[in-house]
């Protein structure tokens, strides 16, 4: 008997996150390609033969098809970096740092989240799309954090019609932000000091937007921003099997004056092809 893969697990993941999205209750589901269990308490169960590419890909992507249709937001972070620590060279070229695998998981995790949130620095120096074009699935709401309005109006998020994109700007630049892109695509945010939007707040503006499942993408500041307020559910960080030498550090977080102070996470490993993903529980 042929064992299924990823292939006919794919849709059934598609499904769980539609049915989130609608406010459907989980359920078990079963396509001809596959199916899945689903008790209360234990969450989304394989059910029959699946082969270990498939049970990897199921395993790793668990905690978010489990999402309850209700609750409050939820946020997943994802970094890719070098065995030595970096995101980029000095002069900001990360591609690739990660191999395909990598990719084609970042663009899952696109698909099955409500909202997709980079920061201005990753706006401005790559110029993404943040689209799912590697799988199938739906292009989720693109969200750029861009307090100063550094990212120029010409940047392909604000126009190829893809997807929705929001602007987050500081409050103070709302009028700019507005004339710049149009008044409905602005969110005017408060900051916490000089540095930071409070992030708090922003995922309950989005949640109230029906964007209640957020993948903060990047870059490594944003990210690292994300876990200093305690706003990061879970990090996906894959380490590639390269050495940099020096260039755009990845996380950036408060020193722990000692070891025990230090954040030890529950964490799962998971091989991507020559890449190892870190799963890290942050909440």
């Amino acid at each position: 008997m042929k064992h299924r893969g990823v292939k006919a697990l794919w849709p059934l993941c598609l499904e769980i996150a539609q049915r989130r999205r609608r406010g459907a209750p989980a359920v078990a589901l079963a396509t001809p390609g596959g199916a899945l269990d689903w008790r209360a308490g234990h969450g989304y169960a394989l059910q029959g033969d699946w082969d270990a590419e498939a049970t990897q890909q199921f395993a790793l992507l668990k905690p978010l098809l489990d999402l309850p249709s209700e609750g409050p937001p939820w946020a997943i972070g994802q970094l890719g970096q070098s065995l030595d620590g970096f995101v980029a060279t000095e002069s900001g070229d990360a591609n690739f740092v990660n191999g395909q695998q990598v990719l084609v998981h970042l663009h899952r995790l696109r698909a099955l989240c409500d909202a997709v949130l980079i920061g201005a620095g990753t706006a401005a120096i790559d110029n993404p799309q943040l689209t799912t074009r590697r799988v199938s699935g739906p292009n989720a709401v693109r969200v750029v954090l861009d307090p100063g309005l550094r990212v120029p109006p010409a940047a392909r998020l604000f126009n190829d019609d893809l997807a929705p994109t929001l602007l987050v700007c500081d409050a103070a630049r709302k009028a700019e932000a507005a004339a710049r892109l149009g008044a409905d695509r602005v969110l005017a945010m408060p900051r916490l000091g000089d540095t930071s939007f409070d992030l708090a707040a922003l995922q309950a503006s989005l949640h109230g937007r029906g964007l209640r499942v957020l993948f903060v993408e990047g870059g490594g500041i944003t990210v690292s921003r994300f876990i200093a307020q305690g706003r990061l559910d879970r990090l996906h960080l894959s380490v590639a099997p390269v050495l940099i030498g020096g260039g755009r550090p990845g996380l950036a977080l408060p020193r722990a004056a000692t070891m025990k102070d230090a954040l030890r996470p529950d964490c799962r490993t998971f091989a991507l092809g020559g890449d190892m993903l870190w799963d890290l529980a942050l909440r």
